[in-house]
């Protein structure tokens, strides 16, 4: 899956999430931008998981701040 599709299915998971109708981009940032906490951010991880078969470790959850970063990790983990 080449990374313009992993947008569009992060992008789609992300709705239920995006409480306050933040239009998202590359920068888009988890933390300040869309105010997800802990649990959320959790959650959200969750169903990335899930979509994607895939596992995303503390390490690089604690490294991925912004929507661009996360696309690029998802792409990545997908192929090993």
């Amino acid at each position: 899956m080449d990374r313009a599709e992993v947008d569009t299915r992060i992008r789609s998971l992300i709705e239920p999430f995006n409480k306050k109708g933040v239009d998202i981009t590359e920068a888009t940032t988890f933390a300040n931008d869309l105010e997800f906490d802990s649990l959320t951010v959790m959650d959200f991880v969750a169903e990335i998981e899930d979509e994607f078969d895939i596992i995303i470790s503390m390490n690089q959850q604690a490294e991925i701040e912004n929507f661009g970063q996360l696309i690029d990790a998802v792409t990545k983990l997908q192929d090993q």
